[in-house]
């Protein structure tokens, strides 16, 4: 009894440290992106969703011309965000696949991989009240310079995120770290912005690659 008490306690804990940032800071944004909703074809279509790296993708149907998609990113959010929002962003066109890229912010912000998952896990149960059958990939924290200092949380948080969505039917694990890796587990040249954080063409080539396995 004593060890279902604290675990109790660690969950609720956990949602209240995750609820410091206000997900209200996203509504314009996610307002503005919604506007365009009337026009959306639905049909087979294929989601991608979660924070800025989703967000600046360059032309996403470049990227995937042979499939149905739609860029559902909003920058600087964390998972706890992409939960608030499930019903805007993720729910209201039925996509047969979700590609979900969160975990980046919410590590740099100091969350724990548990208080991450713990959220992860309620937006899954969202999901799948409403579309039953819907694949859903989670996109793996990619590495990056600016947040270098953070790569053991990193690979502890992306191990763990593996090992959740094992658990799981029809949920998956797209491994966008190691091959932004050389061969001696330093992060590759030439994949960053000038903000070493973002990346630029030759990074989203190399998630195209890793994504299009899932497709």
């Amino acid at each position: 009894m004593t060890c279902r008490i604290l675990f109790l306690l660690f969950v609720v804990s956990g949602s209240i440290n995750l609820q410091a940032q206000d997900p209200l800071r996203f509504q314009k944004e996610v307002e503005e992106l919604t506007k365009s909703d009337p026009s959306v074809n639905t049909k087979n279509l294929i989601l991608f969703t979660g924070s800025s790296s989703i967000r600046l993708w360059p032309n996403l149907s470049k990227s995937f011309p042979a499939h149905n998609v739609l860029n559902r990113g909003f920058g600087g959010s964390e998972m706890s965000d992409l939960l608030y929002y499930s019903k805007s962003l993720i729910l209201n066109y039925k996509p047969r696949k979700i590609f979900i890229y969160e975990g980046d912010n919410d590590l740099n912000a100091g969350r724990t991989a548990e208080q991450i998952l713990i959220h992860a896990d309620s937006l899954l149960s969202a999901i799948r009240k409403e579309l039953p059958k819907a694949k859903i990939i989670f996109i793996s924290p990619k590495p990056s310079e600016a947040r270098w200092h953070l790569k053991v949380v990193y690979e502890d948080f992306n191990a763990k995120l593996k090992s959740w969505t094992k658990s799981r039917k029809d949920v998956y694990f797209a491994d966008v770290w190691t091959p932004m890796l050389d061969a001696n587990g330093n992060l590759l040249p030439g994949l960053l912005l000038e903000d070493n954080l973002h990346m630029n063409e030759k990074g989203y080539a190399i998630w195209t690659k890793v994504l299009n396995r899932f497709l």
